[in-house]
C-alpha cells in the first residue's frame, strides 16, 4: 500500500462516461421515479444539475437547493425547455445555515406531499496542488510548501469542513423523519480524496472522509433509509476549474448522475451504507467483487490488517 492511498481501489474496469449496465434510458422510457419527490442540494451547476435533469426525464418533481436564484433558473428553465410538465421547487440557500434547511424540507414536504430521496451535493474545493499525478512526484516533500495545511488559512480550512460537513449533515438531519416515512434513499456526493492522502488537500479529504462515515451511522441508526457515498468521479465543473487543477480530465456529468438513477432504482441494494465510485463498472462488481464485499462488509471506511 502506498503512502498516499493511490492503490486503494477496486480493480475493476474504469468508466469516464454512461454505458450499458446504468443506462438512464431504461428509466427514462418506464418513467422509474414518477411519483417520486427528489430534493437535491447543490442543484444549480454542474454535476448537480445533471442530476436534476435525469431525474426529471425519469419523471420524478424535484425541489432544487443552490447558491443563488439565477443559477438555480438556469438549471430550472434548462429542465423546462426538455419536460415543460415537469414539477420543480427552487431555493436559493447557504447549505450550512441549518434554520433554512429546515425550511427547505418542510417546504418541499408542504408542496408535494412526500420526500423520497435526498442527494447531497453542495460542496467546496479550495486550491491544491495535484502534482503527485505526474510521475516523476515521487515523495509529499516535492509539494509547494505553502500549500500544506499549517500554512493555510485556518478559517479558510474550516470553511471547507463547514460546507462539506455541516452543509451534507444540515439537510440529512430534517430529511431523515420524511425519508423514514417512505422508506426513501439518500446520496451522499462523496470523492476518492476521502480514501487517499493528497499533499495540499487535506481539508478537502477530511470532509469527504467525515461524510463517508456519516453515511455508514445512516445505515446503523436508520436502516430503513438506503444510503449510498458515491464518488462521481472527475469531472471537469466548475469547482473543479476554481481549484487550480490542471490535469486533463475526460469524465462527463452524465455518467455520475446515471450512476445514482441506477442506484437509487434499486439495482444495487447490495451497496447500501458503502462508497461506490461511479468510475467502475457497476455490472463487473456486482460480477466479481459482490460475494467479497458482503462477506468481508467491505467498501467502508476500517482498520483492518489482512491475515
Amino acid at each position: 500500500m502506498s503512502l498516499l492511498g493511490l492503490d486503494e481501489d477496486l480493480k475493476v474496469s474504469s468508466r469516464d462516461d454512461i454505458y450499458p449496465t446504468i443506462d438512464p434510458k431504461a428509466h427514462y422510457d418506464a418513467q422509474t421515479f414518477s411519483g417520486k419527490v427528489v430534493l437535491i442540494a447543490g442543484a444549480s451547476r454542474g454535476i448537480g444539475a445533471e442530476i436534476a435533469m435525469q431525474y426529471a426525464r425519469a419523471g420524478a418533481k424535484l425541489s432544487l437547493v443552490g447558491r443563488t436564484q439565477a443559477a438555480l433558473d438556469a438549471s430550472r428553465d434548462a429542465i423546462l425547455r426538455e419536460r415543460p410538465t415537469a414539477k420543480i421547487l427552487t431555493f436559493p440557500a447557504d447549505v450550512r445555515d441549518v434554520t433554512k434547511a429546515a425550511e427547505i424540507v418542510a417546504s418541499t414536504v408542504a408542496r408535494f406531499g412526500r420526500l423520497d430521496i435526498l442527494v447531497s451535493n453542495a460542496a467546496i474545493l479550495r486550491r491544491m496542488d495535484l502534482r503527485m499525478f505526474i510521475p516523476r512526484i515521487v515523495s509529499p516533500a516535492d509539494f509547494i510548501p505553502l500549500l500544506a495545511f499549517a500554512s493555510k488559512d485556518p478559517k479558510g480550512w474550516w470553511d471547507v469542513l463547514e460546507v462539506n460537513i455541516r452543509g451534507t449533515y444540515n439537510f440529512i438531519h430534517f430529511a431523515v423523519p420524511e425519508l423514514l416515512k417512505t422508506k426513501g434513499q439518500l446520496v451522499i456526493l462523496t470523492s476518492g480524496a476521502a480514501q487517499v492522502r493528497i499533499p495540499t488537500a487535506s481539508e478537502y479529504c477530511v470532509s469527504k472522509f467525515a461524510i463517508n462515515r456519516l453515511a455508514e451511522f445512516v445505515t446503523v441508526e436508520y436502516p430503513d433509509i438506503k444510503v449510498f457515498a458515491v464518488h462521481p468521479g472527475v469531472v471537469k465543473t466548475d469547482m473543479f476549474v476554481e481549484s487550480g487543477i490542471d490535469f486533463e480530465v475526460n469524465a462527463t456529468v452524465g455518467l455520475p448522475a446515471a450512476t445514482i438513477l441506477y442506484l437509487t432504482s434499486g439495482n444495487a441494494d447490495y451497496l447500501n451504507g458503502r462508497y461506490v465510485s461511479s468510475t467502475w463498472d457497476l455490472g463487473e462488481v456486482e460480477r466479481d467483487w459482490k460475494e467479497k464485499i458482503l462477506a468481508q462488509n467491505g467498501l467502508v471506511s476500517k482498520l483492518s490488517i489482512p491475515v
